[in-house]
């Protein structure tokens, strides 16, 4: 008798700006936290910033962060990140971020954050976005649907859990 498989904690990517700022380091410190609460496991770029505020909320909620750091040393790696993963692939590791994950949530960001944004549109993720870039194509007036904004930490981490479920419910 084979042992049935037990489900996989989702993974959720958790996107911004390696810069300290409060007011977004916040919002992270929350998602991370609230990802933490329901399960699920932070996925960042490992630095600081609001990767490092998701890592922390992760790991003040009792969860599980990983983080794909861009150089060759885990030593980087910010204090709260559970698994630190040297890809030495600089900043190609968007990449492997937004394949890794089913949905990102994208905090606030300079142009890493777009970068990972649009990767991840490009290869049909959802991305919610919680005071983020906004994406117009050349020519339209409406933003990327493929953004859903969030106004607070708690619908941007229940859009995701539910962008997850309808995956799931779909694959």
């Amino acid at each position: 008798m084979t042992a049935q498989p037990t489900a996989r904690r989702p993974l959720i990517a958790v996107c911004g700006t390696s810069r300290a700022d409060p007011d977004t380091d916040d919002l992270a410190e929350r998602v991370g936290a609230l990802i933490a609460a329901r399960g699920g496991i932070v996925v960042c770029g490992g630095l600081g910033g609001v990767m490092a505020a998701a890592a922390r909320g992760a790991a003040g909620a009792g969860g599980f962060s990983v983080g794909l750091l861009p150089g060759d040393s885990p030593d980087h790696a910010a204090a709260d990140v559970s698994l630190a993963l040297a890809t030495g692939m600089g900043e190609m590791r968007n990449v492997l971020i937004t394949r890794a994950c089913p949905v990102i949530i994208a905090i606030g960001g300079a142009y890493g954050t777009l970068s990972e944004i649009a990767l991840a549109l490009r290869n049909g993720r959802p991305v919610i976005g919680l005071q983020t870039w906004a994406i117009r194509a050349p020519g339209d007036r409406i933003a990327d649907p493929g953004i859903r904004l969030a106004n607070h930490p708690d619908e941007a981490v229940a859009m995701a859990f539910a962008a997850i479920d309808g995956e799931s419910e779909r694959g």
